[in-house]
């Protein structure tokens, strides 16, 4: 599942640059970080990273049930808000809502006057899926990687501490195996000749 993670969050985070959508930026650079500490952990056989990696899955999924919700507009939440994605920083929106497939673009003249002169004003028209669709596909399929990296991850946490907990240290637990000296009750003292 690593490998599928990885190149979808990859493939997720070119995009987000692209719309400079800054919140998902940053929420898809500190998720590649803790898949990498996961499978760091799951090399090793280090059950700390490995749960941190499950928590930080629960965390990921909703993050991404919230951008569904952004790009449905369920509740109160705007896809038209510049706050929530890009901090405000920007007037930037998703890199498929002009880039979508089949879509085609038009510049707009006059542009209005609440436009910034840095910025072209348009509009987009034939697309064969909207942007918030796209944006709501790639948002499941992370909801998807994630519960099966959740799953995983709890396995891998089952089977190595079993592991530890199954270890024998040299008969430690084995009332059957390597039987040390027994201690009698006095002590034989015997001469050393040089």
């Amino acid at each position: 599942m690593c490998p599928h993670a990885c190149v979808s969050v990859l493939e997720r985070q070119i995009f987000d640059f692209l719309g400079y959508q800054w919140a998902p930026i940053l929420a898809n650079f500190i998720h590649i970080i803790i898949v990498i500490l996961g499978l760091f952990g799951t090399i090793q056989y280090r059950p700390r990273y490995i749960t941190g990696y499950a928590i930080w899955l629960v965390l990921w999924v909703t993050w991404n049930v919230f951008v569904i919700c952004f790009y449905l507009e369920a509740g109160d939440l705007s896809k038209e808000t510049d706050l929530i994605l890009t901090f405000n920083i920007s007037m930037h929106r998703s890199w498929w809502m002009e880039n979508g497939p089949g879509c085609t673009v038009t510049s707009v003249t006059p542009a209005p006057d609440w436009a910034p002169e840095d910025h072209r004003y348009i509009t987009v028209s034939g697309c064969f899926l909207e942007y918030q669709y796209i944006e709501v596909a790639h948002s499941s399929l992370q909801i998807f990687l994630a519960l099966a990296g959740f799953i995983y991850a709890c396995y891998v946490v089952k089977c190595i501490t079993e592991e530890e907990d199954s270890f024998d240290f040299i008969g430690g637990f084995d009332s059957y195996g390597y039987q040390g000296p027994q201690k009698t009750s006095h002590l034989q003292l015997q001469p050393m000749y040089m």
